[in-house]
């Protein structure tokens, strides 16, 4: 991955290229962004750029053609280690280089945690960095570069690095010439101090609308539907590229689909029965109407509008007029009409339901069931016992 192809972030690529060009590389850097910013595609870039074979004084971007930036890109290059979060209290990174591999190979660098743990087979597991893998770290870097200018470790998420972290310290303190450690996090406060305290911190922005737009455009898809979703995806990449697969429908369809499945839950019982059959197999029990499925794409696309749309409601509760929301007018007419039933607090609950049932499937729970589950606790919240 060259420099080019990171999504925005040019003041910080700038950045990277200048301290390298007056030869003030930083040993330890941590790129702290949201998750869909490209803090990944960015040290992959850059890792790329440190070991490019035509870079010695400074170019503007990797070649791409040497044979360090083709091993870069296959991420086999000798001197580019990897360390991210395992589920295997006895494993280390280099045990699932294969599947850190392949999840690159075919989602790309926009990816998170949840994408990290299907590749791993994890089931309901809680990735962290062991003790076992921070010992590992320690003894490749004692050995010298094998073919590159530098030695790079990547370490994806050292928010799950534990206090078996420490054992880093004097690694990142005292490290041996033209080694560079790049971090890779979505949550700063979440990284052990004494990690923190010694690493240059570099912050990076989520995106704006017009990039993921012009980058959605890029891979084909018709600037109003781009645009719909980068409003959806506030940011965040990795979102708009699972939005854009998912998509079979506007965003004006998925506002009246959502109002109606709230008019259902609202009035309980058969209704939501006969609305979450309807929805997830496409035929309605009582009416006797066939359509088709949803896939699990366009179930979490549903569920990401209804918290964009929640999002835009707790903008009303808070005092925003409703024509400056960015919703269309009939969804607009639906957001005031639901901001009499459904005040702040929840409005908290129902979005924090709404991630939750996102991560359920993304695991591939039964969608009749998630979906009656998930109606019926919507119920509760607008006709409480």
């Amino acid at each position: 991955m060259q420099f080019k192809d990171v999504l925005g972030q040019e003041a910080a690529i700038e950045q990277l290229k200048v301290s390298y060009e007056h030869e003030r590389t930083a040993h330890a850097q941590i790129f702290v962004g949201p998750e869909g910013a490209g803090g990944l595609a960015l040290a992959l870039a850059y890792s790329q750029y440190l070991l490019c074979e035509k870079n010695e004084n400074g170019i503007a971007d990797a070649c791409g053609q040497c044979n360090a930036c083709k091993k870069v890109q296959k991420n086999i290059h000798p001197d580019l280690h990897f360390s991210y979060p395992n589920i295997d209290s006895k494993a280390v990174s280099s045990d699932h280089i294969k599947e850190w591999r392949k999840m690159l190979e075919e989602k790309g660098p926009y990816v998170n945690m949840n994408d990290w743990l299907f590749y791993l087979g994890a089931n309901n597991q809680r990735g962290n960095i062991n003790k076992r893998e921070c010992v590992d770290i320690v003894r490749k870097f004692s050995f010298t570069r094998v073919e590159g200018r530098f030695k790079i470790l990547l370490l994806w998420m050292p928010e799950y690095l534990d206090k078996e972290g420490n054992r880093l310290l004097k690694l990142i303190e005292e490290p041996e010439p033209n080694t560079v450690f790049l971090l890779v996090a979505e949550r700063a406060e979440l990284i052990l101090n004494t990690i923190l305290s010694r690493c240059q911190l570099l912050k990076l922005p989520a995106l704006q609308d017009e990039q993921i737009t012009a980058a959605l455009v890029q891979e084909g898809l018709p600037t109003q539907n781009a645009q719909e979703i980068a409003y959806l995806s506030e940011g965040n990449f990795r979102k708009a590229k699972q939005l854009a697969h998912g998509q079979d429908q506007g965003e004006q369809q998925l506002g009246q689909a959502f109002a109606g499945w709230l008019r259902a839950c609202y009035q309980g019982r058969a209704p939501m029965v006969y609305w979450v059959e309807q929805f997830v197999t496409g035929s309605h029990p009582k009416e006797g109407k066939k359509g088709s499925k949803t896939g699990r794409k366009e179930q979490l696309l549903f569920l990401e509008y209804g918290l964009f749309f929640l999002r835009e409601l707790s903008l009303l509760q808070t005092g925003f007029p409703a024509n400056s929301l960015r919703l269309s007018a009939q969804d607009q007419k639906a957001a005031q009409g639901l901001a009499k039933l459904l005040p702040l607090p929840a409005i908290d609950e129902l979005q924090q339901l709404f991630n939750d049932h996102l991560y359920f499937i993304e695991r591939n729970a039964h969608p009749k069931v998630l979906f009656l589950d998930l109606s019926i606790k919507i119920h509760r919240i607008f006709k409480p016992l």
